[in-house]
């Protein structure tokens, strides 16, 4: 969904129905964003740690703002209940956007979460395309289930993962915003590549496929089998090649940043690419558990790069 947020996993109440129903400060909006990821992104909450406290409160909006469009995207009924209609959820998806490029323009936003993002994003005058662009992938994920070519996956890779480290550069402050841009893209395509691979499970019962159809053609794989055979490691393998790529690529931006921002992006990287080694502990076996890094794992990594 650049750095990049991981959205795959759903929480057990999503953020559209957690937030308040009267008016709110900017501090509480602020408040407001650092709930939704200390509760749902976990990875990036301790790695925004590692940043000033200046700083901090801009990353959660930014999380924040993904966060609540993708659950939108994803509603999930109550208990009992039916699943949301897919043209209410693409109509509840533009509302948010229109309301969010309004208030924007107006500089200021009594929404409980867009008032933090548009103060974010009017303060250090983020490209509102990146928006758009984030948006639109967000649409497609209600209609598109899978994708033929690592290209055109790629094109929704591009507003759901690339353009979260776009959105996040400015706030990171590297010495040359125009040549970190690419590898920031390359983080975001990795942290959502690693999702892809680690939530093969979940986004089949969803009805989507990501990993790209050629790549199951080559490696003679039916994913909707959900069988770890020979030919399905040997495309995982394929697959966490590329992913370690990209994560490569990142590196050479992560050595633009200033030396806090350099620690909190590194913290994510360590982390998340941490899961690629899980996927391989267990045999590649995504069907039968989840591939994660523990919080203490993630709480001792971040305590070590506060020293």
């Amino acid at each position: 969904m650049g750095v990049h947020l991981p959205f795959r996993r759903r929480p057990p109440v999503p953020t559209t129905r957690l937030l308040p129903t009267g008016p709110v400060t900017l501090d509480e909006s602020y408040a407001l964003c650092k709930d939704f990821n200390k509760r749902h992104g976990t990875t990036y909450y301790w790695s925004t740690k590692l940043l000033p406290q200046i700083k901090r409160h801009h990353v959660h909006a930014l999380y924040a703002f993904a966060r609540y469009a993708d659950d939108i995207v994803d509603e999930i009924p109550s208990q009992g209940g039916r699943a949301v209609p897919t043209a209410a959820r693409a109509e509840a998806l533009a509302t948010f956007g229109d309301r969010f490029f309004v208030d924007l323009d107006a500089g200021g936003s009594d929404d409980p979460v867009l008032k933090a993002v548009v103060h974010t994003v009017r303060a250090f005058d983020i490209d509102p395309g990146t928006f758009r662009r984030f948006l639109r992938s967000m649409t497609m994920d209600l209609t598109v289930e899978s994708y033929r070519s690592w290209d055109e996956l790629l094109v929704y890779m591009d507003g759901s993962a690339a353009v979260i480290g776009e959105m996040m550069l400015p706030i990171l402050e590297p010495t040359d915003l125009a040549a970190a841009l690419p590898h920031a893209r390359d983080l975001g395509n990795a942290f959502q590549l690693t999702n892809f691979l680690r939530d093969i499970d979940e986004d089949l019962d969803r009805g989507r496929q990501y990993i790209p159809l050629e790549d199951s053609v080559r490696f003679d794989v039916d994913l909707t089998q959900r069988k770890v055979s020979p030919e399905f490691v040997e495309m995982m393998r394929f697959e966490i090649e590329r992913c370690r790529e990209l994560y490569r690529s990142a590196e050479i931006g992560i050595s633009m940043m200033p030396p806090r921002s350099a620690k909190c992006v590194r913290a994510a990287h360590t982390l998340y690419s941490r899961i690629l080694d899980e996927i391989e502990h267990q045999d590649y076996d995504v069907f039968e558990s989840r591939a994660s890094v523990s919080t203490f794992a993630k709480a001792r990594l971040v305590t070590s790069l506060l020293r």
